[in-house]
Parts: C-alpha cells; sequence; structure tokens
C-alpha cells in the first residue's frame, strides 16, 4: 500500500506539497516542483532477515558560497528515521511505543535533545 499522493512537508512555517514522482516495488520518492525537497520511503531485508524500513527528507537549498560570496551555491542536507525489525518479536504495535517513546524524548522541551545533538554533544 503506497502513501498518500501528494505528500505535504512545512518547514519554517512554509507547507510545501509533494507530489509521488517514482514507485517501484518497496521504494516511493515525492518530490516538490522545485526539486528541492525530497520525501523518501523505502523497505528492505537486510542480514537474517530484518527488515529495515526507512522514512528520509532531503532538503536542498541556494545559498551564497563562503569562498566566493558574490557566488551561490547548492548545500543540502537530509533527516531520517530507521526502523530496523526482526523476522518475529515485535509487532507493529509494539515497534510504534518503543518509537513513540523515542519520539517523546527527542520532542521534550522544545527538542532539548535534537539542539544538543546538533550542537555536537552526547
Amino acid at each position: 500500500m503506497a502513501f498518500t499522493d501528494p505528500q505535504s512537508v512545512t518547514i519554517s512555517a512554509v507547507t510545501t506539497p509533494l507530489p509521488r514522482t517514482f514507485s517501484s516495488g518497496d521504494e516511493s520518492s515525492y518530490t516538490s516542483a522545485d526539486g528541492l525537497i525530497k520525501l523518501s520511503v523505502n523497505h528492505s531485508l537486510v542480514k537474517q532477515g530484518r527488515a529495515r524500513r526507512v522514512l528520509r527528507i532531503d532538503h536542498s537549498k541556494l545559498t551564497s558560497d563562503p569562498f566566493k560570496p558574490s557566488e551561490n551555491v547548492k548545500v543540502s542536507m537530509a533527516n531520517y528515521i530507521v526502523f530496523d525489525l526482526p523476522p518475529a518479536g515485535y509487532s507493529n504495535t509494539e515497534a510504534l511505543a518503543v518509537y513513540t517513546g523515542f519520539k517523546t524524548a527527542f520532542s521534550a522541551t522544545s527538542d532539548a535533545l535534537i539542539v544538543k545533538l546538533l550542537g555536537g554533544e552526547s
């Protein structure tokens, strides 16, 4: 079953529609009209039958080149979440409960854990 088409993402209070641009087997991609934002979904089997489920967002922008300030360069970043599941032992409900606990930890106190992570703390 595929995700709803289109998807959308809100970054810095701007909501961007992401229509499906690729779908094959267990992979799909949703890309903004300008190509600067891409949401990808991938399901694969890895060692010992484990299921790997990935949701990824790639974001690009134009910014001034720090070495040639009069010129712009395209820079990009990615952010993703991976579920690495054994072939048996976790139901979807149990995996969701683990994710919910994880999400609560990293979003608590105005995303303090993520702010520290981005600052290089461990």
